[in-house]
């Protein structure tokens, strides 16, 4: 937050994806987190991307009351998945129920290419019956391969429910994804100004199929973009989506967060209210 600027305590806000394992935040993580408590969030969902951030993400997931986890292979680390880590994955989601609370992220990613789309698709299919086993909302990851995860999702997703996290599509797309029982999550570009794609979706979508997130470190709003982002900053998304659909922010923070709480299953007691 900025120093000049004061938190609208009557919104509070849900980041519904951080990773606060990552090496980013080892020199001030109690820092970070106070931060994210003070600017009105009233919690954070950490997702581990890979068997090796599993038991990290956790770990903080138990450390901060408010701070859940949600556990899965990242398309680009696709190639991890195999029986042992998918029961590796399945006990964890089972023992730490209450504790993680969504399964993701997964999906697919045909910019890096780290891992052949096949092995990526057969990773991604494995996860979406995993959370259909477990009744876990899924985290989707999608760059570059819209065609293929829309398909995937209208053939083997039937059942599932999740979100399409720091949603990169039209709101065509956003649509057929909402219909599938999917709802549609902003990160930081969309504060940029030449975003206009983002602005559009923000516009287009109604406030109870969206979320905010910040996906940090990574993709940094305004007006700190270029820097390490935290849940903090999620405010800021939550604001520009307010500015771009002419409403308060107290109207997209107590949308986006209810839809948190239903999605992630998430009780109103819990967490820093």
């Amino acid at each position: 937050m900025s120093k000049d600027r004061q938190p609208d305590h009557s919104a509070p806000l849900i980041d519904t994806h951080a990773h606060l394992y990552f090496e980013d935040y080892n020199a001030d993580r109690d820092a970070v987190v106070t931060r994210a408590w003070e600017a009105g969030l009233v919690a954070i969902v950490s997702i581990g991307i890979q068997p090796a951030d599993w038991q990290p993400t956790l770990d903080i997931a138990r450390q901060y009351s408010g701070v859940y986890a949600a556990l899965g292979i990242h398309p680009n680390s696709a190639d991890q998945l195999n029986i042992d880590t998918l029961q590796t994955l399945t006990d964890l989601c089972k023992k730490q129920s209450g504790l993680v609370v969504g399964l993701g992220e997964t999906g697919l990613d045909y910019y890096r290419e780290y891992v052949s789309h096949e092995v990526q698709i057969e990773a991604f299919r494995a996860q979406l019956s995993l959370a259909r086993e477990l009744d876990l909302p899924v985290i989707i990851h999608n760059r570059d391969a819209h065609d293929d995860v829309l398909a995937i999702l209208r053939r083997d997703g039937r059942g599932t429910r999740g979100i399409m996290h720091s949603f990169s599509g039209d709101v065509e797309y956003a649509q057929a994804c909402i219909e599938l029982g999917y709802l549609i999550s902003l990160s930081g570009p969309v504060t940029f100004k030449k975003a206009v794609d983002k602005h559009e979706v923000a516009s287009a979508i109604a406030l109870e199929h969206l979320l905010v997130e910040t996906d940090c470190p990574f993709l940094t709003p305004e007006p700190y973009r270029g820097r390490r982002n935290e849940p903090s900053y999620v405010r800021y998304t939550a604001e520009a989506i307010a500015k771009i659909r002419d409403v308060s922010l107290q109207q997209v923070a107590e949308a986006t967060t209810a839809n948190a709480r239903r999605i992630f299953n998430l009780s109103a007691a819990e967490g820093n209210d």
